[in-house]
Protein backbone atom coordinates (compact mmCIF):
# COMPACT_ATOMS: atom_id res chain seq x y z
CA UNK A 1 0.00 0.00 0.00
CA UNK A 2 2.79 2.40 0.88
CA UNK A 3 4.63 1.66 -2.36
CA UNK A 4 1.48 2.35 -4.31
CA UNK A 5 1.01 5.64 -2.52
CA UNK A 6 4.57 6.63 -3.24
CA UNK A 7 4.17 5.74 -6.90
CA UNK A 8 0.98 7.76 -7.17
CA UNK A 9 2.66 10.70 -5.45
CA UNK A 10 5.59 10.62 -7.85
CA UNK A 11 3.32 10.27 -10.85
CA UNK A 12 1.15 13.15 -9.70
CA UNK A 13 4.10 15.50 -9.81
CA UNK A 14 4.89 14.63 -13.41
CA UNK A 15 8.60 15.23 -12.89
CA UNK A 16 10.19 11.78 -12.66
CA UNK A 17 12.35 12.47 -15.73
CA UNK A 18 13.24 15.98 -14.64
CA UNK A 19 13.70 15.57 -10.92
CA UNK A 20 17.17 17.13 -10.81
CA UNK A 21 15.97 20.13 -12.79
CA UNK A 22 13.08 20.40 -10.35
CA UNK A 23 15.51 20.24 -7.44
CA UNK A 24 17.47 23.09 -9.01
CA UNK A 25 14.31 25.23 -9.12
CA UNK A 26 13.35 24.43 -5.55
CA UNK A 27 16.92 25.01 -4.38
CA UNK A 28 16.94 28.38 -6.15
CA UNK A 29 13.88 29.42 -4.18
CA UNK A 30 15.52 28.06 -1.03
CA UNK A 31 18.57 30.19 -1.75
CA UNK A 32 16.37 33.26 -2.13
CA UNK A 33 14.83 32.66 1.29
CA UNK A 34 18.22 32.14 2.94
CA UNK A 35 19.78 35.15 1.21
CA UNK A 36 17.17 37.44 2.66
CA UNK A 37 18.13 36.60 6.21
CA UNK A 38 21.50 38.26 5.65
CA UNK A 39 21.57 40.30 2.47
CA UNK A 40 20.15 43.41 4.15
CA UNK A 41 22.68 43.37 7.00
CA UNK A 42 25.46 45.18 5.18
CA UNK A 43 22.92 47.65 3.77
CA UNK A 44 21.59 48.71 7.18
CA UNK A 45 23.65 51.92 7.48
CA UNK A 46 22.41 53.11 4.08
CA UNK A 47 18.85 52.12 4.95
CA UNK A 48 19.02 53.98 8.27
CA UNK A 49 20.19 57.17 6.59
CA UNK A 50 17.71 56.96 3.73
CA UNK A 51 14.59 56.11 5.74
CA UNK A 52 15.51 57.95 8.96
CA UNK A 53 15.36 55.10 11.44
CA UNK A 54 15.65 56.75 14.84
CA UNK A 55 18.13 54.29 16.36
CA UNK A 56 19.99 51.06 15.85
CA UNK A 57 17.42 49.35 18.08
CA UNK A 58 14.62 50.26 15.68
CA UNK A 59 16.77 49.39 12.67
CA UNK A 60 17.17 45.77 13.79
CA UNK A 61 13.48 45.15 13.09
CA UNK A 62 14.29 45.31 9.37
CA UNK A 63 15.77 41.85 9.90
CA UNK A 64 13.74 40.64 12.88
CA UNK A 65 10.39 41.29 11.18
CA UNK A 66 11.43 38.84 8.49
CA UNK A 67 12.76 36.19 10.86
CA UNK A 68 9.76 36.26 13.20
CA UNK A 69 7.16 36.13 10.42
CA UNK A 70 9.08 33.37 8.71
CA UNK A 71 9.55 31.23 11.81
CA UNK A 72 6.11 31.91 13.26
CA UNK A 73 4.08 30.87 10.21
CA UNK A 74 6.20 27.95 8.97
CA UNK A 75 4.01 25.42 10.76
CA UNK A 76 0.85 26.82 9.19
CA UNK A 77 2.56 26.87 5.80
CA UNK A 78 3.37 23.18 6.04
CA UNK A 79 -0.21 22.23 6.86
CA UNK A 80 -1.71 24.43 4.14
CA UNK A 81 0.71 22.94 1.59
CA UNK A 82 -0.30 19.39 2.50
CA UNK A 83 -3.99 20.16 2.22
CA UNK A 84 -4.31 22.52 -0.74
CA UNK A 85 -1.39 21.39 -2.86
CA UNK A 86 2.34 21.78 -2.55
CA UNK A 87 2.87 23.34 -5.95
CA UNK A 88 0.02 25.81 -5.45
CA UNK A 89 1.28 26.92 -2.04
CA UNK A 90 4.89 27.06 -3.25
CA UNK A 91 3.96 29.35 -6.14
CA UNK A 92 1.76 31.45 -3.85
CA UNK A 93 4.59 31.80 -1.33
CA UNK A 94 7.07 32.83 -4.02
CA UNK A 95 4.59 35.38 -5.36
CA UNK A 96 4.01 36.87 -1.92
CA UNK A 97 7.77 36.98 -1.37
CA UNK A 98 8.26 38.90 -4.62
CA UNK A 99 5.49 41.35 -3.68
CA UNK A 100 7.25 42.01 -0.37
CA UNK A 101 10.53 42.50 -2.22
CA UNK A 102 8.99 45.07 -4.56
CA UNK A 103 7.44 46.92 -1.62
CA UNK A 104 10.75 46.85 0.27
CA UNK A 105 12.71 48.18 -2.68
CA UNK A 106 10.23 51.02 -3.19
CA UNK A 107 9.73 51.81 0.52
CA UNK A 108 9.94 55.49 1.43
CA UNK A 109 9.46 55.13 5.19
CA UNK A 110 10.78 52.93 7.97
CA UNK A 111 7.34 51.53 8.78
CA UNK A 112 6.68 50.49 5.19
CA UNK A 113 10.04 48.74 4.97
CA UNK A 114 9.47 46.77 8.19
CA UNK A 115 6.00 45.78 6.94
CA UNK A 116 7.48 44.69 3.60
CA UNK A 117 10.00 42.53 5.42
CA UNK A 118 7.18 40.86 7.35
CA UNK A 119 5.41 40.13 4.04
CA UNK A 120 8.62 38.58 2.73
CA UNK A 121 8.85 36.40 5.82
CA UNK A 122 5.22 35.33 5.46
CA UNK A 123 5.81 34.36 1.84
CA UNK A 124 8.90 32.39 2.81
CA UNK A 125 6.95 30.58 5.53
CA UNK A 126 4.61 29.11 2.91
CA UNK A 127 7.26 28.65 0.24
CA UNK A 128 9.82 26.69 2.27
CA UNK A 129 7.77 23.75 3.63
CA UNK A 130 5.97 23.34 0.31
CA UNK A 131 9.30 23.14 -1.52
CA UNK A 132 10.69 20.60 0.92
CA UNK A 133 7.59 18.45 0.71
CA UNK A 134 7.96 18.46 -3.08
CA UNK A 135 11.56 17.32 -2.73
CA UNK A 136 10.49 14.30 -0.67
CA UNK A 137 7.91 13.35 -3.29
CA UNK A 138 10.51 13.59 -6.05
CA UNK A 139 13.36 11.66 -4.43
CA UNK A 140 13.14 8.21 -2.88
CA UNK A 141 14.93 6.95 0.22
CA UNK A 142 18.58 6.03 -0.11
CA UNK A 143 21.69 7.33 -1.80
CA UNK A 144 19.88 9.47 -4.37
CA UNK A 145 17.90 11.26 -1.71
CA UNK A 146 21.04 11.72 0.38
CA UNK A 147 22.76 13.35 -2.61
CA UNK A 148 19.79 15.66 -3.09
CA UNK A 149 19.89 16.56 0.60
CA UNK A 150 23.61 17.24 0.30
CA UNK A 151 22.85 19.78 -2.43
CA UNK A 152 20.04 21.26 -0.34
CA UNK A 153 22.13 21.54 2.82
CA UNK A 154 25.06 23.04 0.93
CA UNK A 155 22.87 25.77 -0.55
CA UNK A 156 21.25 26.42 2.81
CA UNK A 157 24.58 26.54 4.58
CA UNK A 158 26.26 28.87 2.10
CA UNK A 159 23.29 31.17 1.51
CA UNK A 160 23.98 33.31 4.56
CA UNK A 161 27.57 34.05 3.55
CA UNK A 162 26.55 34.61 -0.07
CA UNK A 163 23.93 37.06 1.17
CA UNK A 164 26.53 39.07 3.06
CA UNK A 165 28.76 39.23 -0.01
CA UNK A 166 25.95 40.00 -2.45
CA UNK A 167 24.55 42.64 -0.13
CA UNK A 168 27.92 44.37 -0.07
CA UNK A 169 28.26 44.25 -3.85
CA UNK A 170 24.75 45.55 -4.53
CA UNK A 171 24.87 48.26 -1.88
CA UNK A 172 28.29 49.51 -2.97
CA UNK A 173 27.72 49.20 -6.72
CA UNK A 174 24.06 50.16 -7.07
CA UNK A 175 21.84 51.01 -4.09
CA UNK A 176 20.49 49.41 -0.93
CA UNK A 177 17.17 49.05 -2.76
CA UNK A 178 18.70 46.38 -4.98
CA UNK A 179 19.06 43.98 -2.06
CA UNK A 180 15.28 43.70 -2.45
CA UNK A 181 14.94 44.06 -6.21
CA UNK A 182 17.36 41.16 -6.79
CA UNK A 183 14.62 38.76 -5.63
CA UNK A 184 12.25 39.72 -8.44
CA UNK A 185 13.95 37.88 -11.36
CA UNK A 186 14.72 34.89 -9.12
CA UNK A 187 11.11 34.62 -8.02
CA UNK A 188 9.68 35.00 -11.52
CA UNK A 189 12.03 32.33 -12.86
CA UNK A 190 11.03 29.95 -10.06
CA UNK A 191 7.31 30.43 -10.77
CA UNK A 192 7.62 29.84 -14.52
CA UNK A 193 9.88 26.81 -14.09
CA UNK A 194 7.60 25.29 -11.45
CA UNK A 195 4.63 25.27 -13.81
CA UNK A 196 6.79 23.75 -16.56
CA UNK A 197 8.38 21.02 -14.46
CA UNK A 198 5.97 20.07 -11.69
CA UNK A 199 2.43 18.87 -11.40
CA UNK A 200 0.33 19.20 -8.27
CA UNK A 201 0.96 17.11 -5.19
CA UNK A 202 -1.28 17.07 -2.14
CA UNK A 203 -2.37 14.86 0.71
CA UNK A 204 -6.01 13.88 0.08
CA UNK A 205 -6.61 13.12 3.76
CA UNK A 206 -5.03 16.29 5.19
CA UNK A 207 -7.29 17.96 7.73
CA UNK A 208 -7.88 21.58 8.64
CA UNK A 209 -5.39 24.05 9.95
CA UNK A 210 -5.04 26.33 12.93
CA UNK A 211 -4.77 30.02 12.04
CA UNK A 212 -5.34 31.11 15.65
CA UNK A 213 -2.47 28.89 16.75
CA UNK A 214 -0.12 30.47 14.21
CA UNK A 215 -1.11 33.98 15.29
CA UNK A 216 -0.74 33.34 19.03
CA UNK A 217 2.59 31.52 18.57
CA UNK A 218 4.05 34.28 16.40
CA UNK A 219 2.75 37.05 18.64
CA UNK A 220 4.03 35.30 21.76
CA UNK A 221 7.49 34.70 20.33
CA UNK A 222 7.69 38.23 18.96
CA UNK A 223 6.72 39.66 22.33
CA UNK A 224 9.28 37.46 24.09
CA UNK A 225 12.07 38.56 21.73
CA UNK A 226 11.03 42.19 22.16
CA UNK A 227 11.20 41.85 25.94
CA UNK A 228 14.64 40.24 25.80
CA UNK A 229 15.96 42.94 23.48
CA UNK A 230 14.62 45.82 25.58
CA UNK A 231 15.28 44.42 29.05
CA UNK A 232 18.79 45.92 29.25
CA UNK A 233 17.31 49.34 28.44
CA UNK A 234 14.30 49.21 30.74
CA UNK A 235 15.94 47.13 33.47
CA UNK A 236 15.25 43.43 33.98
CA UNK A 237 13.15 44.03 37.10
CA UNK A 238 11.28 47.09 35.85
CA UNK A 239 7.46 46.95 35.70
CA UNK A 240 7.55 47.48 31.93
CA UNK A 241 9.89 44.55 31.33
CA UNK A 242 7.95 42.24 33.64
CA UNK A 243 4.67 43.25 31.99
CA UNK A 244 5.96 42.44 28.52
CA UNK A 245 7.32 39.09 29.70
CA UNK A 246 3.94 38.36 31.29
CA UNK A 247 2.15 39.19 28.04
CA UNK A 248 4.48 36.84 26.15
CA UNK A 249 3.74 34.09 28.69
CA UNK A 250 -0.03 34.58 28.30
CA UNK A 251 0.19 34.42 24.50
CA UNK A 252 2.37 31.30 24.51
CA UNK A 253 0.14 29.63 27.11
CA UNK A 254 -2.85 30.41 24.90
CA UNK A 255 -1.05 28.70 22.04
CA UNK A 256 -0.56 25.54 24.13
CA UNK A 257 -4.23 25.52 25.17
CA UNK A 258 -5.28 25.87 21.54
CA UNK A 259 -3.12 22.90 20.56
CA UNK A 260 -4.77 20.77 23.23
CA UNK A 261 -8.31 21.69 22.18
CA UNK A 262 -8.17 22.06 18.40
CA UNK A 263 -9.34 19.25 16.15
CA UNK A 264 -6.55 20.13 13.73
CA UNK A 265 -3.84 21.72 15.86
CA UNK A 266 -0.94 23.60 14.36
CA UNK A 267 1.44 21.20 16.15
CA UNK A 268 -0.17 17.75 16.50
CA UNK A 269 0.95 16.33 19.82
CA UNK A 270 1.34 12.88 18.25
CA UNK A 271 4.45 14.16 16.48
CA UNK A 272 6.32 14.15 19.77
CA UNK A 273 5.91 10.40 20.16
CA UNK A 274 9.01 10.20 18.00
CA UNK A 275 12.03 10.60 20.23
CA UNK A 276 14.11 11.39 17.16
CA UNK A 277 11.86 14.30 16.21
CA UNK A 278 12.02 15.68 19.75
CA UNK A 279 15.80 15.40 19.72
CA UNK A 280 16.05 17.01 16.29
CA UNK A 281 13.84 19.95 17.23
CA UNK A 282 15.57 20.58 20.55
CA UNK A 283 19.01 20.13 19.02
CA UNK A 284 18.22 22.53 16.20
CA UNK A 285 16.80 25.08 18.65
CA UNK A 286 20.08 25.02 20.59
CA UNK A 287 22.26 25.01 17.48
CA UNK A 288 20.34 27.91 15.93
CA UNK A 289 20.78 29.93 19.10
CA UNK A 290 24.48 29.13 19.36
CA UNK A 291 25.38 29.83 15.74
CA UNK A 292 23.92 33.31 15.92
CA UNK A 293 26.80 34.18 18.24
CA UNK A 294 29.28 33.49 15.47
CA UNK A 295 27.52 35.51 12.77
CA UNK A 296 26.42 38.39 14.97
CA UNK A 297 29.48 39.07 17.09
CA UNK A 298 32.02 38.06 14.46
CA UNK A 299 30.48 40.42 11.92
CA UNK A 300 30.70 43.25 14.45
CA UNK A 301 34.30 42.33 15.24
CA UNK A 302 35.32 42.35 11.58
CA UNK A 303 33.63 45.70 10.87
CA UNK A 304 34.21 47.63 14.08
CA UNK A 305 37.58 46.28 15.27
CA UNK A 306 39.32 45.06 12.12
CA UNK A 307 37.66 47.94 10.23
CA UNK A 308 36.64 45.79 7.29
CA UNK A 309 34.26 47.25 4.73
CA UNK A 310 30.89 45.60 4.15
CA UNK A 311 32.21 43.90 1.02
CA UNK A 312 35.40 42.69 2.71
CA UNK A 313 33.35 41.32 5.60
CA UNK A 314 31.28 39.30 3.15
CA UNK A 315 34.45 37.99 1.51
CA UNK A 316 35.73 37.00 4.94
CA UNK A 317 32.82 34.59 5.34
CA UNK A 318 33.36 32.83 1.99
CA UNK A 319 35.72 30.15 3.39
CA UNK A 320 32.99 28.83 5.65
CA UNK A 321 30.76 28.45 2.59
CA UNK A 322 33.35 26.31 0.80
CA UNK A 323 33.87 24.12 3.86
CA UNK A 324 30.13 23.65 4.38
CA UNK A 325 29.71 22.49 0.78
CA UNK A 326 32.54 19.98 1.17
CA UNK A 327 31.37 18.78 4.57
CA UNK A 328 27.76 18.41 3.44
CA UNK A 329 28.87 16.33 0.46
CA UNK A 330 31.00 14.04 2.62
CA UNK A 331 28.24 13.74 5.18
CA UNK A 332 25.66 12.71 2.60
CA UNK A 333 27.98 10.00 1.24
CA UNK A 334 28.87 8.41 4.58
CA UNK A 335 25.49 8.82 6.25
CA UNK A 336 24.23 5.36 5.31
CA UNK A 337 27.43 3.66 6.48
CA UNK A 338 28.13 5.58 9.68
CA UNK A 339 24.65 6.55 10.83
CA UNK A 340 23.16 9.90 11.80
CA UNK A 341 23.99 10.05 15.49
CA UNK A 342 27.82 9.86 15.27
CA UNK A 343 27.84 12.53 12.56
CA UNK A 344 25.58 14.81 14.58
CA UNK A 345 27.59 14.49 17.78
CA UNK A 346 30.89 14.99 15.97
CA UNK A 347 29.58 17.87 13.87
CA UNK A 348 28.10 19.84 16.75
CA UNK A 349 31.24 19.24 18.84
CA UNK A 350 33.49 20.50 16.03
CA UNK A 351 31.33 23.61 15.66
CA UNK A 352 31.41 24.21 19.42
CA UNK A 353 35.20 23.92 19.34
CA UNK A 354 35.36 26.50 16.56
CA UNK A 355 33.24 28.92 18.55
CA UNK A 356 35.33 28.31 21.66
CA UNK A 357 38.49 29.22 19.74
CA UNK A 358 36.99 32.65 19.09
CA UNK A 359 37.52 33.53 22.75
CA UNK A 360 41.01 34.55 21.61
CA UNK A 361 39.73 37.59 19.70
CA UNK A 362 41.08 40.92 20.88
CA UNK A 363 41.90 44.32 19.38
CA UNK A 364 45.37 42.99 18.53
CA UNK A 365 44.39 39.69 16.88
CA UNK A 366 43.46 39.36 13.23
CA UNK A 367 41.56 37.37 10.65
CA UNK A 368 44.17 34.78 9.68
CA UNK A 369 45.32 33.81 13.15
CA UNK A 370 41.94 33.59 14.92
CA UNK A 371 38.89 34.09 12.71
CA UNK A 372 39.77 31.85 9.76
CA UNK A 373 40.69 28.69 11.74
CA UNK A 374 37.56 29.07 13.84
CA UNK A 375 35.08 29.43 10.99
CA UNK A 376 36.68 26.52 9.13
CA UNK A 377 35.99 24.26 12.12
CA UNK A 378 32.46 25.60 12.45
CA UNK A 379 31.74 25.00 8.77
CA UNK A 380 33.21 21.49 8.83
CA UNK A 381 30.99 20.53 11.74
CA UNK A 382 27.74 22.14 10.65
CA UNK A 383 27.76 20.99 7.01
CA UNK A 384 27.76 17.32 7.94
CA UNK A 385 25.52 17.82 10.97
CA UNK A 386 22.79 19.54 8.98
CA UNK A 387 22.70 16.76 6.36
CA UNK A 388 22.37 14.16 9.11
CA UNK A 389 19.70 16.18 10.90
CA UNK A 390 17.63 16.56 7.75
CA UNK A 391 17.82 12.82 7.05
CA UNK A 392 16.69 11.70 10.50
CA UNK A 393 14.57 14.52 11.90
CA UNK A 394 11.09 13.32 11.03
CA UNK A 395 11.59 9.59 11.47
CA UNK A 396 8.35 7.92 12.49
CA UNK A 397 6.14 10.86 11.48
CA UNK A 398 3.08 9.84 9.41
CA UNK A 399 3.01 11.02 5.81
CA UNK A 400 0.02 13.28 6.41
CA UNK A 401 2.18 15.30 8.81
CA UNK A 402 5.13 15.57 6.43
CA UNK A 403 4.78 19.28 5.74
CA UNK A 404 4.15 20.33 9.32
CA UNK A 405 6.99 18.14 10.65
CA UNK A 406 9.33 19.70 8.12
CA UNK A 407 8.21 23.16 9.12
CA UNK A 408 8.50 22.33 12.82
CA UNK A 409 12.22 21.60 12.56
CA UNK A 410 12.78 24.70 10.45
CA UNK A 411 10.78 26.80 12.91
CA UNK A 412 12.87 25.40 15.76
CA UNK A 413 15.99 26.82 14.16
CA UNK A 414 14.39 30.19 13.43
CA UNK A 415 12.96 30.45 16.95
CA UNK A 416 16.26 29.36 18.44
CA UNK A 417 18.08 31.97 16.39
CA UNK A 418 15.76 34.78 17.42
CA UNK A 419 15.81 33.87 21.10
CA UNK A 420 19.53 33.14 21.01
CA UNK A 421 20.30 36.52 19.48
CA UNK A 422 18.29 38.27 22.17
CA UNK A 423 19.85 36.28 25.02
CA UNK A 424 23.43 36.47 23.73
CA UNK A 425 23.11 40.19 23.12
CA UNK A 426 21.83 40.65 26.66
CA UNK A 427 24.77 38.66 28.04
CA UNK A 428 27.30 40.63 26.02
CA UNK A 429 25.71 43.95 26.93
CA UNK A 430 25.80 43.08 30.64
CA UNK A 431 29.47 42.17 30.31
CA UNK A 432 30.26 45.42 28.52
CA UNK A 433 28.48 47.46 31.18
CA UNK A 434 30.49 45.63 33.86
CA UNK A 435 33.87 46.44 32.28
CA UNK A 436 32.98 49.80 30.73
CA UNK A 437 35.95 52.17 31.27
CA UNK A 438 35.29 55.19 33.50
CA UNK A 439 37.41 57.37 31.24
CA UNK A 440 36.90 55.84 27.81
CA UNK A 441 39.52 55.96 25.12
CA UNK A 442 39.42 54.27 21.74
CA UNK A 443 41.68 51.48 22.98
CA UNK A 444 39.81 50.87 26.25
CA UNK A 445 36.41 50.81 24.55
CA UNK A 446 37.70 48.35 21.93
CA UNK A 447 39.04 46.11 24.70
CA UNK A 448 35.75 46.19 26.63
CA UNK A 449 33.81 45.53 23.44
CA UNK A 450 35.80 42.45 22.44
CA UNK A 451 35.55 41.18 26.01
CA UNK A 452 31.76 41.33 25.75
CA UNK A 453 31.79 39.44 22.45
CA UNK A 454 33.95 36.72 24.00
CA UNK A 455 31.16 36.04 26.47
CA UNK A 456 28.79 35.65 23.54
CA UNK A 457 31.13 33.13 21.91
CA UNK A 458 31.41 31.16 25.15
CA UNK A 459 27.63 30.93 25.59
CA UNK A 460 27.25 29.98 21.93
CA UNK A 461 29.80 27.18 22.30
CA UNK A 462 27.97 25.84 25.36
CA UNK A 463 24.70 25.79 23.42
CA UNK A 464 26.29 23.81 20.59
CA UNK A 465 27.73 21.31 23.07
CA UNK A 466 24.23 20.95 24.52
CA UNK A 467 22.96 20.23 20.99
CA UNK A 468 25.57 17.46 20.68
CA UNK A 469 24.41 15.92 23.96
CA UNK A 470 20.76 16.07 22.89
CA UNK A 471 21.56 14.43 19.54
CA UNK A 472 23.55 11.69 21.24
CA UNK A 473 20.79 10.89 23.71
CA UNK A 474 17.66 11.19 21.58
CA UNK A 475 18.34 10.68 17.87
CA UNK A 476 17.85 7.03 16.89
CA UNK A 477 17.78 6.06 13.20
CA UNK A 478 19.05 2.75 11.85
CA UNK A 479 21.87 2.98 9.33
CA UNK A 480 20.18 0.65 6.85
CA UNK A 481 17.24 3.04 6.66
CA UNK A 482 19.54 5.89 5.57
CA UNK A 483 21.01 3.96 2.64
CA UNK A 484 19.68 2.36 -0.57
CA UNK A 485 17.95 -0.94 -0.17
CA UNK A 486 16.87 -0.40 3.39
CA UNK A 487 13.73 -1.97 4.77
CA UNK A 488 10.52 -1.17 3.07
CA UNK A 489 7.22 -0.16 4.62
CA UNK A 490 6.66 -1.59 8.01
CA UNK A 491 10.34 -2.00 8.65
CA UNK A 492 9.83 -0.91 12.21
CA UNK A 493 11.87 1.30 14.42
CA UNK A 494 11.74 5.04 14.55
CA UNK A 495 11.87 5.31 10.77
CA UNK A 496 9.23 6.45 8.28
CA UNK A 497 7.90 4.12 5.62
CA UNK A 498 8.17 6.83 2.98
CA UNK A 499 10.50 9.69 2.32
CA UNK A 500 9.71 12.33 4.92
CA UNK A 501 9.50 16.03 4.36
CA UNK A 502 12.85 17.37 5.42
CA UNK A 503 13.42 20.76 6.90
CA UNK A 504 15.10 23.70 5.33
CA UNK A 505 18.18 24.25 7.44
CA UNK A 506 20.11 27.46 7.31
CA UNK A 507 23.20 28.95 8.76
CA UNK A 508 21.39 32.21 9.17
CA UNK A 509 23.11 35.40 10.11
CA UNK A 510 21.09 37.57 12.47
CA UNK A 511 20.33 41.22 12.55
CA UNK A 512 23.57 43.17 12.75
CA UNK A 513 23.18 46.58 14.28
CA UNK A 514 25.90 48.79 12.88
CA UNK A 515 27.41 51.37 15.20
CA UNK A 516 26.92 54.70 13.47
CA UNK A 517 27.87 56.90 16.36
CA UNK A 518 25.50 58.27 18.94
CA UNK A 519 22.65 59.27 16.65
CA UNK A 520 19.35 58.35 18.17
CA UNK A 521 20.87 56.53 21.14
CA UNK A 522 20.43 57.28 24.79
CA UNK A 523 23.40 58.39 26.84
CA UNK A 524 23.46 55.07 28.67
CA UNK A 525 24.06 53.29 25.36
CA UNK A 526 27.11 55.34 24.38
CA UNK A 527 30.10 53.09 23.75
CA UNK A 528 28.10 49.89 23.50
CA UNK A 529 28.94 47.84 20.42
CA UNK A 530 25.23 47.48 19.49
Amino acid sequence: MAATTADVSRASTGITRYRWAALAVLALAQLMVVLDTTIVNVALPSIQRALHFSSAASLQWVVNAYILAFGGFLLLGGRVADRYGRRLVFVGGVTLFVIGSVAGGLANSSGLLVAARAVQGLGGAFMAPAALSLVTVIFTEGEERNRALGVWAAIAGTGAAIGLLLGGVLTSGLSWRWVFFVNIPIGLLAVVATFRLMGESRDPVAGGFDVAGAVTATAGLGTLVFALVRANVWGWASPTTLSVFALAAVLLASFVVLQLRRRYPLVPLRLFRSRTLVGADLGMLLAGAGLFAMFFFLTLYMQNVLHYSALKTGLGFLPISAVIITSAGIGSRILGRVGARPILVTGFTLAATGLALLVRVSPTTGYLDVVLPSILLIGAGMGAAFVSMTSSAVAGVPREDAGVASALLNASQQIGGSLGLAVLTAVATARFDAVRPLHPTAASVASATTSSWVWGFVVGAVLLLAAAVVAGLLVRVRREDLSPGGPGPGGGGDVPTEAPALPELELVAPSVEVNLGNGGRSSSDVGRPW
